[in-house]
């Protein structure tokens, strides 16, 4: 029996999942999908995303095949977006079934990517950063340092921020965005003076060319660094010195190559993949000195298993609206018959 109806997935579906079962069980949720799919990550039809670069941004599509179903993300990255009224980034997904096409979900984008974003930062700091962890520094206040904050504090136990951003304000509003959550806050006045003494470091900052957002000289021995803000050609926040001072770690190398902070490094430059860390159950860190790097751009498999999740959710919450998104024929080959 065919079945042609599909689930919407809307901003407000999302908000009400959060506010359903709460941001800690989602981000946990997320951060098991995305843990069990890379834990298959030799069954996937992997492609780097195809993007069209702009004077003010960027435009891409991230798709990617599992041996069932298919899924894809539209997302955009405009750093001027803030002055318009409009959000950094805009996204919308979809997720098809392999044996008739038919799309089974479109889903909003733009919240779920913020979220399978941190989710996934966390995970691999499960993986790379010292046990025991209890302080960030968060390079980047602007719309998915909440995120990243919140999947820090419940996934690995994260109570202290050390946060900056050359918007003052933007820092202000992480602030009052997390005032009842008990992790103690503290805006810094410089790069320099947020790091010292973290754990871990996050930048996450939309800064659109080669930066050095973080210094050789601010690295200190033991460090995890969750490097998420490069993302594209040009588009880098570390010292490339900084690669050299420990293990990179990447999603998909030949993405990781053009557009995260490889782009900076000689095209041999070693690194370690996570899905070979994952496989192994432990995590990679050899001592309380060493310092590791992910460098994180964003792979579509973490869009696939975000799009299940909130999919699987949706459903059980009672939140999935069916449409209509393709014709329901009466003679399967008559097409045209269907506008009469």
């Amino acid at each position: 029996m065919k079945t042609l109806s599909t689930t919407l997935i809307s901003p407000q579906d999302i908000a009400k999942i959060i506010h359903t079962q709460g941001i800690k069980a989602t981000l946990e949720g997320m951060s098991d999908y995305l843990l069990q799919d890379y834990l298959r990550w030799h069954e996937f039809d992997k492609t780097a995303r195809v993007a069209s670069y702009l004077d003010n941004g960027v435009l891409e599509l991230m798709p990617i095949a599992s041996k069932e179903q298919y899924s894809f993300k539209y997302v955009n990255c405009h750093p001027n977006n803030p002055q318009q009224g409009l959000s950094t980034v805009l996204a919308f997904g979809a997720l098809m079934r392999n044996n008739t096409g038919q799309p089974d979900v479109i889903s909003e984008f733009t919240i779920t990517t913020a979220l399978r974003t941190a989710a996934m930062s966390a995970l691999v700091a499960k993986y790379l950063a010292r046990p025991n962890s209890k302080r960030m520094a968060l390079i980047g206040n602007g719309c998915q340092s909440e995120f990243q904050a919140l999947a820090f504090y419940h996934l690995l136990g994260i109570d202290e921020l050390a946060i900056f951003d050359i918007d003052r304000q933007a820092s202000e509003k992480l602030v009052r965005n997390l005032q009842d959550t008990g992790i103690s806050i503290v805006i810094a006045d410089s790069v320099a003076d947020a790091v010292k003494g973290a754990d871990i470091i996050t930048t996450v900052t939309a800064e659109y060319s080669k930066a050095h957002i973080l210094t050789q000289a601010m690295i200190e021995a033991g460090v995890h660094i969750n490097a998420v803000g490069g993302d594209s050609p040009n588009k880098t926040e570390l010292d490339p010195r900084i690669l050299d001072m420990g293990d990179v770690y990447v999603e998909f190398e030949p993405q990781t190559r053009v557009e995260g902070e490889l782009q900076n490094k000689a095209v041999d430059f070693p690194v370690k993949h996570l899905a070979d860390v994952f496989k192994t159950g432990k995590p990679s860190r050899l001592s309380d000195e060493e310092i590791t790097i992910f460098d994180s751009v964003g792979f579509a498999i973490e869009d696939f298993s975000a799009i299940r999740y909130i999919h699987d959710v949706a459903l059980r919450l009672g939140l999935a609206k069916p449409i209509d998104l393709v014709p329901d024929l009466e003679d399967p080959k008559d097409l045209f018959g269907y506008l009469k």
